[in-house]
């Protein structure tokens, strides 16, 4: 499929085995025959040498740059450390980065890609469901910062993504189950039935069968791609895609990145969801209906020990979608129904978040 972009739009391609043809595309788009392959210990242990090979093969010459794995290496000092390896090994302008791993690694080897001389291509190869659902697809890149995530980056669309449901061999039923938060979320936002869908097939989802995950790969692609060709650079209607991440992306801030993405947007959208509900914006039970869909993926709900309430205004406040204090969520409705236009976001005081929130915790429910 195709992803339209200001630059053109470029190719997703999906199904077991569509990693074989990254020496071509390299080829294609590096006049050099040269790139970086920018991945982590972990995914370089397993497929590194693979990818290698690969691109050894036809013809290509590779830079491996490789750091430990973990959110915790999303920073500034990655980044830095990832160009100087770049320019030490003499790639110029007719180069491209290779980016082979999870969300982490897309966000930085993207970033990489978006900065290098001014910007050179980058191929995104996601080795998790969380990348391959999400973050391999729509040319967001970045790093973190101590005040918060994804807050230094920029717009960078790959060349192409090769989306292979065979990197998820290595992956543990846990790290699996993280990518389907984003997956539930697609269907929340667009698609009813996809999210009932997901739901009754979460046991061969989290068991890796590739015709379901292929199914649930290339649906959800499908979805965010109709959402970002029509906003490129976030300044309407992608803004959806951030349901439940306002409140998430606080959870994992909060915990020193110890709760995973996954966990921490799943926990965010039951969150926002019943904000939604009391605002009267979401129709009654959207929140209980929304954990409901989540729970066959075994991914935490929320719970106010999740979050420090006297911090959470102040992080809320650092949200890169925040303005003068006040916080922008998504006006989910209900499942498979939200706002358009100006009622696509809620606009809620910080500490109007905090109140309703607080009041779960010092009353037991659970949203």
């Amino acid at each position: 499929m195709v992803v339209p972009s200001s630059g053109g739009g470029y190719s997703v391609s999906v199904g077991a085995g569509v990693r074989s043809e990254i020496a071509r595309i390299v080829g294609e788009i590096a006049p050099s025959r040269r790139c970086a392959l920018i991945t982590d210990d972990r995914v370089c242990a397993h497929w590194g040498e693979e990818l290698h090979g690969l691109l050894a093969q036809g013809g290509i010459d590779t830079l491996v740059a490789s750091f430990r794995p973990g959110e915790a290496q999303k920073t500034r000092g990655s980044w830095a450390a990832l160009t100087d390896q770049l320019l030490e090994g003499g790639l110029d302008r007719g180069c491209c980065v290779v980016a082979l791993g999870g969300g982490v690694v897309g966000d930085l080897a993207g970033f990489v890609a978006a900065t290098y001389m001014r910007g050179i291509p980058c191929v995104q190869l996601p080795t998790t469901t969380l990348a391959m659902m999400d973050a391999a697809v729509g040319g967001k890149t970045g790093v973190d910062h101590p005040a918060g995530k994804n807050l230094v980056g920029a717009f960078h669309p790959p060349a192409t993504a090769l989306v292979d449901p065979d990197f998820l061999a290595t992956l543990d039923r846990r790290t699996l189950a993280q990518g389907f938060a984003e997956a539930v979320k697609h269907g929340i936002l667009l698609d009813a039935a996809y999210a009932d869908w997901l739901a009754s097939a979460a046991g061969s989802l989290l068991a890796g069968r590739t015709a379901d995950v292929v199914r649930a790969v290339a649906r959800s692609i499908e979805i965010k791609a109709g959402v970002v060709g029509d906003d490129e650079f976030d300044m309407g209607g992608r803004r959806i895609l951030n349901f439940g991440h306002t409140v998430g992306h606080a959870i994992e801030v909060h915990s020193g990145f110890s709760v995973p993405h996954g966990d921490a947007v799943a926990a965010g959208m039951v969150a926002e969801a019943r904000i939604g509900e009391e605002l009267g914006v979401a129709r009654p039970g959207t929140a209980a209906r929304v954990g409901g869909l989540l729970r066959p993926f075994e991914l935490r709900g929320y719970d106010p020990s999740l979050l420090r309430m006297e911090r959470l205004a102040a992080t809320l406040r650092l949200d890169k979608k925040a303005r003068r204090g006040t916080v922008e969520l998504i006006g989910v409705e209900a499942v498979g129904r939200v706002g358009a236009g100006d009622s696509a976001t809620m606009a809620v005081e910080a500490e109007e978040v905090v109140r309703i929130m607080r009041g779960w915790s010092s009353s037991g429910r659970s949203p």
